[in-house]
């Protein structure tokens, strides 16, 4: 009786944050499945076909482009970093690494823009210094964009590994060492096996972040790059077709596909190795 009561009170007590994530998740929800099949006030699937065509489909292929390229490479460059800072036997850049990271990570917008074109920009710092202007270097394009994005990729994925690379117990490294392994033959069938999840857990975050991204692209390259996020604000403001609010709305369902998509391949990844890590 007493547990039933103490359950009892358990739900209860969960009833705020599920009306929080209601009203945070369930009515934006609402209103962009309302506006992405409502054209005209009836019932139709035009916004949704019209997201996917033209200018539209090759925003949203650009942004899955470039997501897919920072993911990879932040994902890549981030974790040999972090193994770099948990093998270094000094705490202080350990300490220092992370600190950085978590600083990093948070950085974007409009001033991270601003501090890569007063870098990097066509008339930056380094650029006229070291003439790259000479050279054809372009910041304003879609390598300079990507090579911005990986700014705050690269450390936000050093906070995502190193907890995990935490986890790899020594008893794993010793036994296979009293097996006969080598540290490549470690790393093949016991490290990066365990280690698969959490790394494609961070390279997911990475998409999320790039896919999602808009001030930093609005602010450094405008309509150079196509971004699905730049055409979501150009139909939602009428910067360049009025009357195409709720093609935005379906333009933004199309990115909720995407991520959907990518989180499926995720999530059963990470259960099976869940166990490894406790």
């Amino acid at each position: 009786m007493r547990d039933s009561r103490t359950r009892s009170k358990s739900r209860w007590a969960a009833a705020p944050l599920l009306v929080f994530v209601v009203i945070v998740f369930g009515v934006p929800m609402l209103v962009l499945l309302g506006g992405t099949f409502t054209k005209e006030g009836t019932f139709s699937t035009a916004n949704l076909t019209e997201s996917l065509q033209g200018a539209y489909l090759t925003a949203l292929f650009g942004s899955v482009k470039l997501s897919a390229l920072v993911a990879v490479l932040g994902g890549v460059l981030g974790t040999f970093l972090a193994q770099a800072v948990v093998t270094s036997r000094f705490r202080a850049l350990r300490e220092a690494v992370l600190t950085a990271s978590g600083v990093l990570a948070n950085f974007g917008g409009v001033p991270l823009a601003f501090a890569w074109i007063a870098t990097l920009g066509n008339s930056g710092v380094v650029t006229t210094t070291l003439g790259l202007g000479e050279h054809g270097w372009s910041l304003y394009n879609f390598w300079g964009l990507a090579l911005v994005y990986l700014y705050f990729s690269i450390p936000l994925q050093v906070l995502t590994v190193v907890p995990a690379l935490d986890g790899l117990r020594p008893q794993w490294r010793e036994a296979a060492q009293n097996n006969g392994a080598s540290t490549w033959q470690f790393w093949r069938y016991v490290g990066i096996p365990v280690l698969t999840p959490s790394l494609l857990g961070g390279v997911v975050l990475l998409f999320g972040g790039a896919f999602s991204a808009y001030a930093t692209a609005q602010a450094m390259v405008g309509s150079t790059v196509p971004l699905v996020t730049l055409k979501i604000a150009d139909a939602l403001t009428g910067n360049v077709l009025i009357g195409h609010e709720n093609v935005a709305l379906a333009l933004s369902l199309d990115m909720i596909v995407v991520a959907g998509l990518v989180m499926a391949v995720y999530l059963p990844l990470q259960r099976r190795s869940a166990r490894w890590l406790r």
